[in-house]
């Protein structure tokens, strides 16, 4: 692993360091240095000249702040000669703005991919994106991970004979129906209409979840709007218990009040690909992380074997 040098920029270093002690290598130091007039300057203090040089940056709040970070590092990373660079991006927020659904609106997913292969990016290492039309915005090839199989397995060993996965929407079904194949459990989802960026309304569930204990399974849970409307349509069909499950926990805005306030969510759970340590208040709530699935993929990436393995629901992290 000589030949590969790791970055992180500010928005999530904690991930990066566990990424780096998963491969075996230090995580590479990084200068950021801003001007009078408020521009950034990156400088990569490490060797990148024909070496497989990998960016950690989450796009997490202040995403704007982050986004410019990271296209500054792939530009140098350029300019010092890497081999390769590879940027590694657990949490893609533009993957949100995805399409045209109003008139003149901006879609930045597709932008932001644009601007990434621009400013140097050979490959582009994600997680979870919020649609999966996002993966054909960007040019370059992308290795598109997920975190069902290691969430699956904090519900493994557990009596589950009276569970059923329930997606917030249809159009995250595909993937609660592939974590509830992993649990060999049902699953339900529901009709959402979404009102605003945080109003939402559930007007029905599509499945038997009368009684049952109920693991809702949602991409990202930002300001908590889909949950709790969730929940309200799952309280009126009498369900026992509540296990909210997540590949990005944001938990923005009013949403750690709202899911603090909820006395039928027996747990939170959910990944480190964004930053967490802000999050604990947040009662039960159990992080997972997914460094090692990221290390693979690097490894993987480096030594120019198949990451698609790691494409697949099949949980191999206990």
């Amino acid at each position: 692993m000589s030949e590969i040098v790791v970055f992180s920029g500010s928005a999530h270093t904690e991930l990066a360091a566990e990424i780096c002690a998963e491969i075996g290598v230090e995580l590479a130091p990084t200068t950021l240095q801003r001007f009078s007039n408020d521009c950034m300057q990156v400088q990569l203090r490490a060797n990148c000249r024909q070496r497989d040089v990998f960016i950690v940056q989450p796009l997490v709040p202040p995403v704007q702040e982050h986004l410019m970070e990271l296209l500054l590092m792939l530009d140098a990373a350029r300019g010092a000669s890497a081999a390769s660079i590879t940027a590694v991006i657990p949490h893609y927020a533009y993957a949100r703005s995805d399409k045209k659904d109003a008139p003149r609106i901006s879609i930045g997913g597709r932008l932001v991919a644009d601007l990434i292969a621009t400013a140097g990016a050979d490959r582009v290492v994600t997680m979870a994106l919020h649609a999966p039309q996002v993966h054909g915005f960007f040019s370059v090839p992308v290795d598109h991970l997920s975190a069902i199989g290691d969430l699956a397995m904090h519900y493994r060993g557990r009596d589950l004979s009276n569970t059923v996965v329930v997606s917030p929407d249809l159009g995250n079904a595909k993937a609660a129906t592939a974590f509830a194949r992993l649990l060999d459990v049902p699953v339900a989802a529901g009709s959402k209409q979404r009102l605003a960026d945080d109003r939402v309304v559930i007007d029905m569930i599509v499945g038997d979840v009368d009684g049952k204990d109920v693991i809702v399974l949602d991409d990202e849970i930002a300001t908590g709007g889909s949950v709790v409307e969730l929940l309200e349509a799952l309280r009126s069909r009498h369900v026992r218990t509540v296990s909210l499950a997540c590949t990005h926990g944001l938990f923005t805005g009013p949403a750690i009040e709202r899911l603090s306030a909820r006395d039928d969510v027996t747990e939170v759970v959910t990944t480190n690909t964004v930053p967490q340590a802000g999050h604990y208040g947040l009662p039960h709530l159990e992080v997972r992380s997914v460094a090692p699935v990221f290390a693979e993929a690097i490894s993987r990436i480096h030594l120019g074997e198949s990451v698609s393995s790691l494409f697949s629901d099949v949980p191999t992290h206990g």
